[in-house]
């Protein structure tokens, strides 16, 4: 049985991804099983391609993908969504799902974008819902006893498997313009779509010895995955709601695969990944052990996730014997009001705190993250994050030290299966007008401002809020000539508002429009763990600005998760919380 791996980017971005090297890990541990790996060809590449009619091919065998039994995406981004249409058209499959038949393979897509499929369902045979692990192998095991009844059947056989979503066997329901209802067109089919939570995350699969490339890719180290999920509850975060509940790894695991990982790949550094590195319950200990075993080596150890307080820099200070690196904080907002209404449970004196400790311990140079378009947010919320920034740059001057400081500012998007997912997103004009604020506020020289393009947040909108009816434009887009929209030399925002006015789509009925709560939308078939009763109390305490603590720390907050099968909680600091055991958070060492 063979599998094509897609990633709907290039190898520099696909070979950083970690679902990407696990589930290749998992698929090639079978023995009837064969996976590949395909990336999309850069633009020069595939006029090449096209001109000499060369089929898009796997990557370890050359084998076109027209040859594969399963192509599957990971679509990590919504603005990768044309480049799934290109790389199936490259390799001669029907781009549609209705045009496809037995001999062609199965699409299948996974990843974040999974949990709203609708804008894609017009080209996805199947998608796996949540996390891969086991649900890949079940996949090949129904396939192998299935696939000889012909397509159809085997769809309507992979439906019956938790966490598989056939978009064919549901028929969408409009009313007023507005989405309605999604219902099963046949028996046997579930009404919604549970994500899979992978049962055993401490001794699950996970590749001591991945593939290294050949050349420097985005994330070029060894990973070793230390927790899933995420309890500190961020209001705007997708990530952070569609991934619990929280898993960790013993450290005795995690030094093995490290050890593994470090002696078959030659990488002289080591990241320690998670959606919140530091929150890993025995961080301080599990990277002292790590140091003194690989400092000899020269292998660094990494934490790509921090909290701004100044225990954090303590602890990576500590990491960086071997080399230092950079240190990026996330205060989102620029006013406390603005942090509590958004549930980032910083302080300005939290993130002040960090960079005296960076500045104490030789640092020069600091990279800050914000938002604008947050709900609730005013102009004076905006510049006070010139304030928050010109503050953090009077720490160096009051020490009569150089300091930098990279500012980073995003658009915000309301995300599906978050508490604003019922939000509005800001006109293109007014991310214009607060961008405008900013520079005019910013002039300082030790300042590098640089922001998130405001038209491509506005299409990453319609996209990840869109219902079936937005494929059409995604299709039109395609065939206009749209791929790698995530890359800025090659996004057009022209080419996508005449793609959405040939489709019939309005934009701002995704984007600027508010939603009701008893509204109907187009991802509730979808049961991503958390509830809509929890994400609307969120919601409504953002109008109170009022914050919510880590629910590690103050308690369980009955977010739908006691919801799952304990089995699918087995390990999980949500099962910790339920049994009333609770957990320290021991953030560095010494420290609980």
């Amino acid at each position: 049985m063979r599998f094509a791996l897609a990633f709907p980017d290039t190898y520099e971005v696909g070979m950083s991804n970690l679902g990407l090297r696990i589930l290749y890990h998992v698929l090639n541990s079978r023995a009837e099983v064969a996976a590949e790996r395909v990336f999309a060809p850069w633009v020069d590449m595939e006029a090449e391609m096209r001109a000499a009619r060369i089929p898009l091919f796997s990557l370890e065998t050359g084998r076109p993908l027209c040859d594969f039994d399963v192509l599957g995406f990971s679509l990590a981004h919504e603005l990768s969504c044309t480049n799934v249409l290109n790389m199936l058209d490259l390799a001669g499959i029907p781009v549609l799902a209705r045009e496809r038949s037995d001999e062609d393979p199965l699409i299948v897509a996974g990843g974040h974008c999974a949990f709203n499929p609708e804008p894609m369902a017009e080209f996805i045979d199947a998608f796996a819902v949540g996390e891969g692990e086991d649900l890949a192998l079940e996949i090949a095991d129904a396939i192998k006893a299935y696939r000889s009844l012909g397509r159809v059947r085997l769809l309507h056989e992979l439906a019956g498997i938790p966490g598989i979503y056939v978009p064919s066997l549901y028929e969408v329901e409009y009313e007023d313009g507005r989405f309605a209802r999604l219902r099963p067109n046949r028996q046997g089919v579930p009404d919604r779509v549970r994500k899979r939570v992978l049962s055993d995350f401490e001794d699950a699969p996970y590749p001591d010895s991945p593939v290294v490339p050949y050349i420097e890719v985005i994330h070029d180290r060894a990973m070793v995955e230390i927790a899933r999920g995420c309890t500190r509850g961020c209001r705007f975060c997708h990530a952070g709601m569609i991934t619990r509940p929280v898993r960790r790894r013993s450290v005795a695991k995690l030094m093995e695969q490290a050890e593994n990982q470090v002696r078959s790949t030659g990488y002289d550094e080591l990241a320690l990944v998670s959606l919140s590195s530091a929150d890993y319950d025995r961080i301080g200990e599990l990277v002292g052990r790590l140091v003194d075993r690989f400092e000899s080596r020269r292998v660094g150890v990494s934490l790509p996730s921090l909290r701004a307080d100044a225990e954090c820099v303590e602890l990576v200070a500590h990491i960086q014997r071997v080399r230092k690196t950079g240190l990026t904080f996330a205060p989102e907002a620029g006013t406390q009001r603005l942090r509590d209404a958004i549930n980032k449970n910083i302080t300005e004196a939290d993130l002040l705190a960090a960079v005296s400790a960076a500045l104490d311990k030789g640092w020069h140079r600091v990279k800050l993250y914000f938002m604008i378009g947050l709900p609730t947010e005013t102009d004076e919320d905006v510049r006070a994050i010139a304030d928050l920034t010109r503050a953090v740059l009077a720490l160096g001057k009051r020490r009569k030290t150089s300091l930098t400081v990279n500012l980073s500012v995003a658009c915000f998007v309301p995300k599906p299966h978050t508490p604003f997912q019922w939000r509005p997103q800001n006109s293109l004009e007014e991310f214009g007008r607060k961008l405008g604020i900013l520079q005019s506020e910013l002039r300082e020289k030790a300042v590098k401002l640089g922001w998130h393009d405001p038209e491509a947040a506005v299409v990453e909108c319609v996209l990840a809020r869109g219902d079936r009816r937005v494929g059409e434009a995604v299709y039109r887009a395609w065939k206009m000539g749209a791929k790698f929209d995530g890359w800025d030399e090659h996004f057009d925002y022209s080419r996508w508002l005449a793609a959405f006015e040939e489709a019939g789509v309005d934009p701002a009925f995704y984007t600027t429009r508010a939603r009701e709560y008893d509204e109907a939308l187009p991802w509730d078939h979808i049961a991503a763990g958390v509830s809509k009763g929890f994400l609307r109390k969120q919601d409504e305490m953002t109008d109170r600005f009022e914050a919510d603590p880590d629910c590690s720390l103050s308690g369980c907050k009955a977010c739908g998760l006691n919801e799952l099968p304990e089995t699918e909680r087995d390990g999980s600091l949500c099962l910790e919380i339920r049994k009333g055991r609770g957990s320290k958070m021991a953030v560095a060492p010494g420290r609980a």
